[in-house]
Parts: structure tokens; sequence; C-alpha cells
């Protein structure tokens, strides 16, 4: 079952718990590419990076976090998201127990940071 659109924002909000400064600042870093899934692009960048890079650009373009200034891209990019923390955090306890896990860092790309949680 597709969840509503009202679901997935709220979700996306609970889940990243990342400012866009944060989640920057963690991608710069050499240890957020060093998680994930290459893209098929041949441009080196993982998946997982490239949804970071969409969460800074979701977070800045609406700071208030209204619902109603999210486009379909936003909402859609935010389900991928939403699925993509739940079905980690279900998954991997060791993400909370070790932060330097690739576990944490890739749910970090995705705007997650397990030890704020």
């Amino acid at each position: 079952m597709v969840k509503d659109q009202e679901t997935v924002i709220r979700e996306f909000n609970e889940l990243v718990n990342m400012s866009a400064s944060e989640l920057e600042d963690w991608l710069k870093e050499g240890a957020s590419e060093s998680a994930g899934w290459s893209k098929s692009d041949g441009s080196g960048e993982t998946i997982g990076h490239e949804s970071g890079r969409k969460i800074i650009e979701i977070l800045n373009k609406n700071p208030d976090k209204n619902p109603d200034e999210y486009d379909q891209d936003d909402i859609d990019h935010m389900r991928r998201v939403v699925a993509y923390c739940k079905r980690h955090l279900a998954q991997e306890g060791k993400a909370k127990q070790d932060p330097d896990s690739k576990s944490a860092r890739s749910l970090k790309n995705w705007g997650h940071d397990p030890s704020k949680a």
C-alpha cells in the first residue's frame, strides 16, 4: 500500500534529523563517500550521496516544512528517503551502536544521524 502524502511528509521530517548545514558538512567528509552503492553513471558518487544533496535542496527550499510548499519531485524523493531509512533502521542495530559503521555512514547520507536518535 502506498503511503499518503501527509504520512510521507510527517515521516520524512521525523527521520531526517540532520539540518541542511549538518548534512552539507557531512557530505564534504571523505567518510560519506565510502558507504553505499555507486551510481551506474560512472561518476563514482554513491546513490546515498546524491540523495543527501537532494535532501539539502528540500530542506533549504522549505525550511518551515510547510506541507503545501513541497512539489511532486520533493514528495517522490521524500518517499524514497523514508523507505530507505525505515528499512535500514529495522535491519541494522549496528548503526546506533557504532557511529563509524558503514550502516551509520550510509544513513547519514540519507539525512538520518543514528547517534541523535
